[in-house]
């Protein structure tokens, strides 16, 4: 099982996070690597709510209009930490 992290995450620093996409999907321009991804609704609403500034994970929880579980926080943030899209700050 995951663990939910501790402290902030923010977007790595410098990305512009350019994106295209509506509903459930959405296409992920990372600046920094040069790799486009496919993203759902929750991860791109996680990356929305990074770009005005670092956040803990318990403040992402209730983006999608229902609260997550801390261990979908945390997979999701390594999800994106992995696609060097989020970093802890």
């Amino acid at each position: 099982m995951l663990q939910a992290f501790p402290g902030a995450w923010r977007l790595v620093p410098g990305q512009a996070l350019l994106h295209h996409g509506a509903g459930d999907e959405h296409l992920v321009f990372n600046d920094l690597s040069g790799d486009t991804h496919l993203l759902d609704a929750q991860a791109m609403q996680v990356l929305r709510a990074l770009q005005a500034g670092p956040l803990a994970p318990a403040a992402l929880q209730g983006l999608c209009g229902e609260a997550q579980e801390p261990e979908d926080i945390a997979a999701l943030l390594a999800e994106l930490q992995e696609l060097m899209l989020v970093q802890p700050a």
